[in-house]
């Protein structure tokens, strides 16, 4: 069995799906073990509480740069025994030596359909707002595993949501979420789970 260590910075809806797929017999060969906030006081902490699920808050303002920032999320990862760490909604940038220690054992999901409206700056409302002013007719989600390069990572399972006449970033948002983000995430957790990953020459592979 997996430890999955789930990373969070806010409410936490990425996290409930998780919790959800897990407590309904959807991930197999894994358990998340425990949640990490960069923040104190966020829902996403209470959303672990409520399912016994032991939690850590490791203050970002605490730390005075990304690399002794970095070390202390590491070093947690490793008491944790993580053996899959995963984004969901977490909204810190850590340095590259937490990727090398975790190659292809880190994944996020992106409100788009990578490579389009990713990278630096691309994140949360901003996204949907880019894809509404471009006028694209489908967007999505993708969940991709993290390297050093922002949201450049061998991408592992992405869903397309249609756009409606009428969306504002806000809507769109919470389709995409609704739609895609729930519903691959907890997929991408399961088949890491259960060894079915594949990465060859920066591609994935389901067995």
């Amino acid at each position: 069995m997996k430890n999955i260590v789930v990373l969070v910075s806010g409410g936490g809806t990425n996290l409930q799906a998780l919790i959800d797929a897990q407590e309904s017999g959807l991930i197999k060969g894994g358990k998340i073990t425990c949640v990490i906030s960069s923040k104190p006081g966020v829902y996403a902490l209470e959303r672990a509480k409520a399912h016994d699920i032991p939690s850590r808050v490791i203050p970002r303002k605490e730390y005075p740069d990304s690399i002794e920032y970095s070390k202390a999320i590491l070093s947690a990862l490793k008491e944790e025994n993580a053996d899959l760490v995963v984004y969901a909604g977490f909204m810190t940038i850590l340095d590259e030596l937490v990727v090398r220690e975790y190659p292809n054992k880190m994944m996020n999901v992106h409100p788009a359909l990578i490579p389009s409206f990713c990278g630096k700056g691309y994140y949360g409302l901003r996204v949907h707002e880019e894809a509404l002013k471009k006028g694209v007719k489908l967007t999505g989600a993708t969940v991709h595993f993290v390297t050093e390069v922002c949201d450049g990572g061998p991408i592992i399972l992405q869903k397309a949501v249609e756009i409606e006449n009428g969306d504002t970033p806000e809507t769109l948002q919470k389709r995409v979420m609704q739609q895609a983000e729930w519903k691959i995430l907890p997929k991408a957790v399961s088949l890491f789970c259960e060894d079915r990953l594949v990465v060859t020459d920066g591609r994935v592979y389901i067995k």
